[in-house]
């Protein structure tokens, strides 16, 4: 496990509790799961992050907005491919399931990821789904909503100006561990192809829930034992069958570092296709900013992935 950085350095006056997890006790476990303990300027991004989704509406326009369910929060923002770039309509398509910890953030604060792809000829899609607070502190309903959304834009491509067979998913924070979840669901089970995800990147996620549900995210979750096993993507390789890209920055909390690895490693052991991007002196909140970059880490990784230029 990475030691922490400097920007949570450890109190070497504080006497270190029973150990609960690894090499950590409670504080530091809870620390671990707490991205503000790791990136002191969340605060600051996050209203760069809003800022700039909003100058990106000014520059791409406002997006299509579409109803995958019933329920007013489940809708989708759909960032069509410009007309004139290469690939025009029929193009692949972007789908993106942003973080907040379960608890926070609309696909409107996320617009600001869609321009490298319109630009270079695919569609972006931005998920909306309910919080785990207003679920009653269970994800499984986010969860569901999540490939519920991905099942409407397989059914609706033709509609977004979309290309059905070119479906790739792209994920951040507590969205990657709902991605990870979608990238190992049967869906033969909701009668879509098993493969209808053509690639992932899955940017600084949880793909195991032990450990979430040892540190104080357990206070906003409740966490059962179905619920651990059944969205742990990391416990249900056999169903994966899509290639993916995992990330992590340095400058992530242990935890973060630790569970993108160990996910990678697992799905290179299973034999499946994989590859593990480390974001050299980012934080948690820096990485998702290198996915709006054509020629960022992230950014450039995806438009690969999806066959198409910086």
């Amino acid at each position: 496990m990475n030691a922490p950085t400097a920007t949570a350095t450890k109190d070497a006056s504080r006497t270190k509790g029973p150990v609960v997890w690894l090499d950590m006790d409670q504080r530091e476990l809870d620390d671990a799961y707490d991205q503000l303990v790791y990136a002191p300027n969340r605060d600051q991004l996050t209203k760069r992050r809003i800022a700039n989704s909003a100058a990106v509406r000014q520059r791409i326009g406002e997006p299509l907005r579409f109803s995958y369910g019933p329920t007013p929060v489940e809708g989708l923002d759909v960032f069509p491919a410009f007309p004139t770039a290469a690939g025009g309509g029929g193009g692949p398509v972007a789908i993106f399931v942003h973080g907040g910890a379960w608890r926070t953030s609309t696909a409107s604060d996320y617009s600001f990821i869609a321009e490298p792809f319109v630009r270079a000829g695919g569609n972006c899609v931005v998920l909306d789904f309910t919080t785990v607070d207003d679920a009653g502190g269970n994800l499984f309903p986010i969860a569901e909503q999540v490939r519920r959304a991905i099942g409407w834009v397989y059914r609706n491509a033709d509609k977004i100006g979309g290309d059905r067979e070119r479906l790739y998913l792209l994920s951040h924070s507590s969205g990657s561990h709902l991605a990870g979840c979608a990238v190992t669901h049967d869906w033969s089970k909701d009668g879509l192809p098993r493969d209808i995800l053509k690639g992932a990147v899955l940017s600084s996620g949880m793909y195991d829930l032990k450990p979430v549900r040892l540190s104080k995210r357990s206070a906003y979750v409740k966490f059962t034992d179905a619920m651990e096993q059944e969205l742990s993507a990391i416990r249900h390789l056999d169903k994966l069958a899509t290639p993916l890209i995992v990330s992590h920055g340095t400058y992530e909390t242990p935890e973060f570092q630790r569970q993108t690895r160990d996910f990678a490693a697992a799905v290179k052991a299973a034999g499946k296709p994989v590859e593990l991007l480390v974001g050299e002196a980012y934080n948690h909140f820096e990485m998702l900013e290198t996915l709006a970059n054509p020629y960022g880490l992230l950014g450039r990784a995806a438009l690969a992935q999806m066959g198409l230029g910086t």
